[in-house]
C-alpha cells in the first residue's frame, strides 16, 4: 500500500514537474554560460590536473580530493544498478535520455558549483558550504537554507545511504549467497569506522578509493566493448530510435525511456540537485569556477563515460527479453551481463566493485548531511542523532525491498532539486560574472585570483 502510493506520487511530480524543469534551467543556464560544458570541456582537464589541484591546501582540501568526494557519490549505484533499472523498465532509449539529462545538466552543474565556491565560509582549518548556504547569504534567506539543509540530510545521509546498501546486499546475494543480516552488519560496523573520523579521512578514503575502483571497472568494461566493436554503431542507433520513438522495443516506449532515463539519470549524475555543491565548497582554489569546471567534468565522466559502458555491455548480453526482464533486480541484470560476456568471475568482480563504489557514495553522502546539519545547528549531539540515524539506513536498505528503497530515493531527490534549482536561477547572474572574470583572468596567472570587487553583487561573499 506505503509503495504504491509513493509510486503514484512519483509518477506525478516526474511527469508533470521535474522533467519539465530539470531540462528548461538546463538549457536555460547552457545559453547564460554560452554553451560553457562544451566551450571549456578541454579546460576542465586542464584545471583538475594543474599542480594547484593537487597541491596540500593550508585550508580544506584539494580541488582534487573535493572532485573525488563529490565523484564518490556520483560514481556509484547509479552507474551499475540504476542504469540497468533504466534499461528493464524504460527500454534502451532510457539510456539516451540519461545522455541528455547529463549533457544539458553540465551547466547546471558548473553554475551550482561556482556558487558554493563564491559563498563558503570558513570552519576552523577548512570550508564548508552548498546550496544552503548560497541561499542564506546570496538570496538572504536563512529558512529556504534550513528547508535544503534538511532535505539533503535526510535524502543522502539517509534515503540514498539505504538504496547504496540494498544495492551491495544484491550483489553480494548474486554472487555469494551471503544473508542480508550479515551484509547489514558488515556495512554497518564499515560505515561507523569512517563516518565517525572525520571530513580528513573521508578525503583521504575516497582520494585513493575512486580512481581505483573506476579504473579497473572501466578496464573490464571497455575490454568487453572492444571485444564487440562492430556492434555499438548498432546499439547507439538502437538507443536514439527507441528514445525518439521511431522503433519500440520489448512494450519499452518513449514516454517509459525519458521517465526512467531522467530519473535514473538525475541519481547517477546530481546535476542540478545540490548534491556536489557541498563538496566543491570544501576546496582551496584561486578562482571559484576553477571547481565548477571540474565538478562539470565529473558528470561527463558520471555518464557519457561510465554509465554508457555499463548500457552497452548490458544490451550487448542479449535481445531485449533478456535485459528488459522485470525479474532481474538492478546490479543482478548488470551482473548476469558481465558474466555472460567474460564467464561466471566477472559477476563476482561487479559485486566487489559494486561494493567499493557504494561504500565510497555512502561515505560522500554522509559528509552532506554533516555539513548540512553543521549549518542548521552547530551542535554536536545532533551530529551524533545523525550519524547513528546514518547507520540504522544502512541496515534498514540492507534487508528492505529494492522498489521500496529507489521510490524513496525518487521522491527526496524531487523535492531537494527542485528548491536548489529555484535558488541558482535566482543567483544565476552571480555564476555568469564570475565565468566571465575567470575568462578574463585565466590566460594571466599572476592575476588569476578571484575577489569579491569582480561580481556586481557582492553580499554574503566572505571568504574572497
Amino acid at each position: 500500500m506505503f509503495l504504491e502510493l509513493l509510486r503514484q506520487i512519483n509518477d506525478s511530480i516526474w511527469t508533470y514537474i521535474i522533467i519539465t524543469v530539470l531540462l528548461g534551467v538546463g538549457l536555460f543556464f547552457t545559453y547564460k554560460t554560452n554553451f560553457v560544458q562544451f566551450r571549456l570541456f578541454k579546460e576542465m582537464f586542464r584545471v583538475l590536473f594543474e599542480k594547484e589541484s593537487f597541491a596540500k591546501s593550508k585550508k580544506g582540501t584539494s580541488p582534487f580530493q573535493a572532485f573525488t568526494i563529490s565523484t564518490a557519490s556520483r560514481v556509484g549505484t547509479g552507474n551499475l544498478g540504476g542504469v540497468a533499472i533504466a534499461i528493464a523498465s524504460g527500454g534502451p532509449g532510457a539510456v539516451f535520455w540519461m545522455w541528455i539529462i547529463a549533457l544539458v545538466g553540465s551547466a547546471t552543474s558548473f553554475v551550482e558549483n561556482t556558487l558554493a565556491q563564491v559563498y563558503k565560509t570558513e570552519d576552523g582549518d577548512g570550508y564548508r558550504g552548498g546550496p544552503a548556504y548560497y541561499m542564506q547569504k546570496g538570496l538572504n534567506n536563512r529558512k529556504l537554507g534550513i528547508a535544503f539543509a534538511i532535505a539533503i540530510t535526510f535524502t543522502y545521509g539517509l534515503v540514498f545511504s539505504s538504496v547504496q546498501s540494498n544495492t551491495i546486499r544484491l550483489a553480494f546475494e548474486q554472487s555469494f549467497d551471503l544473508s542480508k543480516w550479515i551484509m547489514a552488519g558488515v556495512l554497518t560496523i564499515l560505515t561507523a569506522l569512517v563516518i565517525f573520523g572525520g571530513l580528513k579521512r573521508i578525503a583521504k578514503v575516497t582520494q585513493y578509493v575512486v580512481p581505483i575502483m573506476a579504473i579497473l571497472y572501466l578496464i573490464l568494461a571497455f575490454f568487453i566493448l572492444i571485444f564487440n566493436l562492430g556492434a555499438i554503431p548498432g546499439l547507439i542507433s538502437t538507443i536514439v530510435e527507441n528514445a525518439l520513438g521511431i522503433r519500440e522495443i520489448a512494450g519499452g516506449g518513449i514516454g517509459a525511456a525519458i521517465m526512467m532515463g531522467v530519473r535514473r539519470g538525475l541519481f547517477s549524475n546530481e546535476a542540478g540537485m545540490g548534491s556536489a555543491p557541498n563538496a566543491a565548497a570544501t576546496a582551496e582554489v584561486t578562482h571559484p569556477a576553477k571547481q565548477g569546471l571540474i565538478q562539470t567534468l565529473s558528470v561527463f565522466i558520471d555518464t557519457i563515460i561510465i554509465c554508457s559502458a555499463t548500457a552497452f555491455i548490458i544490451m550487448l548480453s542479449g535481445d531485449p527479453s533478456q535485459y528488459m526482464n522485470p525479474t532481474m533486480k538492478s546490479i543482478q541484470l548488470t551482473q548476469s551481463a558481465f558474466s555472460g560476456h567474460v564467464g561466471n568471475w566477472a559477476g563476482t568482480f561487479v559485486a566487489i566493485a559494486i561494493f567499493l563504489f557504494a561504500f565510497s557514495s555512502v561515505i560522500g553522502n554522509y559528509y552532506y548531511g554533516e555539513t548540512n546539519i553543521q549549518f542548521i545547528k552547530e551542535k554536536n549531539s545532533y551530529l551524533t542523532v545523525y550519524r547513528l540515524a546514518v547507520l540504522f539506513m544502512v541496515v534498514f536498505g540492507a534487508v528492505a525491498k529494492m522498489e521500496l528503497v529507489w521510490a524513496l530515493a525518487d521522491l527526496s531527490m524531487a523535492i531537494m532539486a527542485l528548491i536548489n534549482l529555484y535558488a541558482i536561477i535566482r543567483l544565476s547572474g552571480v555564476a555568469k560574472d564570475v565565468l566571465q572574470d575567470y575568462m578574463q583572468k585565466r590566460k594571466q596567472p599572476q592575476t588569476s585570483h578571484f575577489s569579491s570587487n569582480s561580481v556586481k553583487h557582492q553580499q554574503g561573499i566572505e571568504s574572497w
